[in-house]
């Protein structure tokens, strides 16, 4: 199997490139911009924008399956970006895919599609899309996702995973900011400390990920045109996650508080603010991070465990290992 991994430079998409090599696959990546790294994997790393036809039509020739991870993620931007990088590329993605005759189609969605700043305690894929989105990357992730579902054909099967929060050693987002921030002393715990949220260690992600792909290339795929939650499947507070990775940076735990509704307004202004001014950076604080983090957000994962064979791998505890190893290194 030729397989193309799209993000191929970033952390998931690494992350599969690296599993599908070691399966024995042929991998291509394109991304944005030039990694070494995968040249030197033995991939055939090809630089290209998924926005423009022509670079995902090369890319995919003679593949027979495609992981679309590659995304414009984040909580602050033009919304033009996201739907350039998200809806129109996918719609490429999806294109190139039928005109080289590819058959399979991973996507790399996000729990965030279904996310109106309430609660979400043991919801499953039964739970309908924000009716109002916070920001562009959630509205577009919703209508990329749609878009890859309603694709689903006898000649093309496509499946759609949300995993959420995925860390580990590599992460260039969640454990970063979350270090960076303690070591600035901007660091708060927001709202109810006891609400609890699911999280994904790399391997499992990239666990369902190889699943997804095994599923869909079955003679009864049970996952063709569906959609999947993924997670660790241990929900725990957002303190102990983050403490958890703190200690593994060798970092004191945060005790500073921040009030719920006080964060959401702070939120409300500084939206306001940035747009008035046109600010591209994002603001310390935004109406979705503000309910994100005051929220609970775990996952009933019945549905991946029986049509994927989804069971994590690897724990938090043995991932934090990994993590704080991975630091020392």
């Amino acid at each position: 199997m030729k397989a193309l991994v799209t993000g191929g430079g970033g952390f998931l998409g690494s992350a599969i490139v690296k599993a599908l090599l070691k399966r024995g696959n042929s991998v291509k990546t394109i991304q944005r911009g030039h990694y070494p790294f995968l040249s030197e994997l033995g991939v055939e790393a090809i630089q290209g924008d998924l926005s423009r036809a022509d670079d995902i039509n090369t890319a995919a020739k003679d593949c027979d399956i495609i992981f679309h991870v590659a995304a414009k993620a984040g909580v602050w931007g033009d919304y033009d970006d996201y739907y350039q990088a998200n809806v129109i590329a996918t719609e490429n993605v999806i294109e190139a895919c039928k005109h080289n005759n590819i058959s399979y189609l991973v996507y790399t969605s996000t729990p965030s599609v279904v996310f109106d700043g309430t609660d979400e305690a043991g919801i499953n894929e039964t739970a309908p899309y924000a009716k109002t989105f916070f920001n562009a990357y959630q509205k577009t992730k919703a209508e990329a996702e749609q878009i890859v579902l309603k694709a689903n054909s006898p000649e093309l099967k496509t499946v759609a995973l949300r995993p959420h929060l995925i860390w580990g050693p590599g992460d260039r987002h969640l454990a970063p900011r979350v270090i960076d921030r303690a070591r600035a002393g901007k660091l708060r715990l927001v709202g109810n400390r006891d609400n609890k949220i699911d999280s994904c260690y790399i391997d499992n992600a990239v666990q369902a990920h190889l699943l997804a792909a095994d599923c869909l290339q079955s003679e009864h795929s049970t996952c063709a045109g569906k959609v999947y939650f993924i997670s660790n499947d241990e929900p725990i507070t957002m303190p102990a996650l983050i403490n958890k990775i703190l200690a593994a940076a060798d970092l004191p735990p945060v005790t500073k508080t921040l009030n719920e509704h006080t964060a959401y307004y702070l939120g409300v202004l500084f939206e306001k603010i940035y747009n008035v001014f046109n600010i591209k950076q994002e603001p310390l604080m935004t109406r979705f991070v503000a309910r994100q983090l005051s929220t609970a957000h775990w996952f009933d994962l019945s549905a991946a465990k029986r049509d994927l064979g989804y069971h994590p791998s690897i724990s938090i505890d043995e991932g934090m290992k990994r993590l704080q190893k991975s630091f020392l290194s």
